[in-house]
This record gives C-alpha cells, structure tokens and sequence, in this order.
C-alpha cells in the first residue's frame, strides 16, 4: 500500500474541490526544492522507446496532465516532476471570473468518475500569464489551453481568443482552442464550421503555433467531420480528443450521476477511444487521447486507436501521484509484447 492509498480516505472525506486545492498546495510547496528533485527520480521513467515528437517538441514520454487540473499555471514543475511528459495548463480565459457557484465538482466514487461544471474559473489571461512569463517553466513542454470569456457574445469569441493568446504567447510550446466545454453557456456552438474557422484563422494569423483544437464527445459525427474539415483548411497542427461529456451512460451507480456538468473518467474512456479512432481515420495531425485513462492498457488503447499522446486528469484522483510512472512502465511492458521498437511505431496499428 502506497503512501497516497494512507491518505486517499481522509482526502474523499474533504468536498472534492476543497481535496484538489489541498494537493496544489501541497505541490506548490515542493515545487523547485529537492523534494521535487526527489520525486521525479522517483516517478521518472528514462527509456527512448517512450519518446514521442510531436508539435515541434519533443515529449520524453507521451503521458501528460490535461487541463483543468492547473487552471492558473501554479505548478507545472511539480507535475512534470511527477513523471509526466507535459502539462496543459488553463483553461485560461481574457477575464477573470470566478465560474459557476459551488459545489461544482462532484465525486462519482464507485464509477471511478467525476462530473463537474466549473465553468472556466481561472485568474484571467493577464495575471496568467504574468505568472508564465515570470515563474521558471519545466523542463518538458508546456500546452497552454484557451477558452471564451463567459461574458463575451458568440460573436466576439475570435478577438477574445485572440486577447487571452497575445497574453501567453511567450510561454506556450502549443496552444489550444476549447470549444468544447459543457459549463459555459453556448461554447460548443463554436465547434460548427463558420465559428471554428474565424477563431482558429484569427489565431493562425496571430502566429499561434502549434496550434490544436479540442473537440467534445457529444459531437454528432458529421459535425466532427466539419470540424476536421476546417483543421485541415486552417492548417491547424493537432486534435484533442476528447473533452468531457454530458451523457450518461446507465452503467453509473453513483448518486451524484444526476449532477449537471461534464462527466469524466472510467465510464468515458470506450467513448473517448472510440472518439479517438474516429479522428485518426480521418485527419494526418497528430491527435491527444483523453478520456478515462487510469492504467497503462487503457493508454495504450488509445495509443492504438491513433493518439500519439495521451492526457489525464481525473485518474489522478483515484490513482495518485505514481499513475504517470505506472502507465509508462506498462507502457515499456506491452510494446515489447507486441514487438514495437518504439510508442511511435505504436500509434494508430488498430485502425
């Protein structure tokens, strides 16, 4: 039993955001001293075969921290020393807001998920990214994901992705445009071909580059593949699939499954690979995996199914700090089972 299993029952007795406040805190206070140092020898796994290049960077494994666990780039040091091969911090949005009133973070315990509608709470794209600019950044690439503003009309969103960009620019080794969140009200209609191209041109046009896109699993697929379209015409650099969702699926035991917001973890993760292939089949970028991740067969799977990295965030919860080095050393595992030389020569052998 390791030192997380100890404290995991006394940190389910806190409310969920109150747990996650209590664990940025504590990484925060490790960050930069030789507990950190200590820490990623320990949760570091060295082998080229994990290596992955994508987006101009090089990733020294491909297992990463999604957004929404670092909304304000407190402590991307700290999670990189855990093991991972980058962290996307944000969402990061032009204005500050506070996002939706609590509770909005809810535990799904026994289905090993959480539901939350946060709705981009974050300090806002200039005290953000002050902080990038300022703070020493880790040794392994940094993503930078961008959301709207809740207050900005539709209409607006291309300068205020535009706004929050100039502002993070410096710091990024890729950018992301979110428009896929469920929590604030009429994001995803920003996923349709005319909205998507403004934004994503505007940025493009800026010099945001590397530059992705995250799309949601509730898409129908003819609007993924309006979507894809305009990643191809935008010359856009990666898909992220997926975000959360606002399905349920009737496997769910949880109480709290009725929560309003977006679910995510286990009971996501068929989706989300599913989603995952569906992109790869019919896009040339490179694609991010994310969406119920826990274990090293289920990265793997979405290795497989075409990502060429994957993300993580509520397996963190329920898995701890040792996921990223467990994933990869399952990774090492199975590629030699089935005679990969490399997690590259991995990437899409299912489709």
């Amino acid at each position: 039993m390791g030192a997380y299993d100890l404290l995991k029952p006394a940190l389910f007795r806190l409310p969920p955001e109150t747990a996650h406040g209590l664990i940025h805190r504590l990484l925060g206070r490790v960050q930069g001293t030789p507990i950190a140092d200590a820490l990623a020898e320990r949760y570091a796994v060295d082998d080229d075969r994990l290596a992955v290049d994508a987006f101009g960077s090089a990733f020294p494994n491909p297992v990463g921290v999604a957004a929404g666990f670092d909304k304000n780039a407190h402590v991307p040091r700290a999670l990189a020393s855990l093991g991972f091969s980058h962290v996307e911090v944000g969402g990061v949005t032009a204005e500050r807001q506070p996002g939706n009133p609590r509770p909005r973070l809810f535990r799904l315990r026994e289905d090993e998920a959480l539901v939350n509608r946060m709705g981009f709470n974050n300090e806002g794209a200039d005290r953000v990214g002050e902080r990038l600019d300022r703070d020493p950044l880790p040794e392994v690439p940094v993503g930078i994901n961008i959301g709207k503003s809740k207050s900005t009309p539709l209409e607006d969103a291309p300068d205020d992705y535009l706004y929050t960009y100039e502002r993070v620019a410096d710091a990024g080794d890729y950018f992301v445009v979110n428009v896929s969140s469920p929590n604030t009200p009429g994001l995803r209609e920003l996923q349709n071909r005319e909205a998507l191209e403004g934004i994503l041109g505007t940025l493009a046009d800026a010099g945001a580059d590397p530059l992705l896109v995250k799309l949601s699993p509730d898409l129908p697929e003819p609007a993924v593949d309006d979507a894809l379209g305009v990643v191809d015409d935008a010359r856009v650099d990666g898909v992220i699939a997926t975000n959360t969702t606002t399905s349920r699926p009737d496997s769910l035991r949880s109480h709290n499954r009725a929560e309003r917001g977006g679910l995510s973890g286990k009971p996501i993760e068929s989706l989300a690979t599913e989603r995952v292939r569906y992109v790869a089949e019919r896009t040339d970028v490179p694609v991010i995996g994310v969406g119920g991740i826990s274990d090293a067969a289920g990265a793997y799977e979405k290795i497989r199914a075409g990502a060429s990295l994957v993300q993580l965030y509520t397996g963190l919860v329920y898995e701890g700090p040792g996921l990223a080095r467990d994933i990869n050393e399952g990774l090492v595992e199975l590629l030699e089972r089935d005679g990969f030389d490399s997690v590259e020569d991995a990437v899409g052998a299912d489709l």
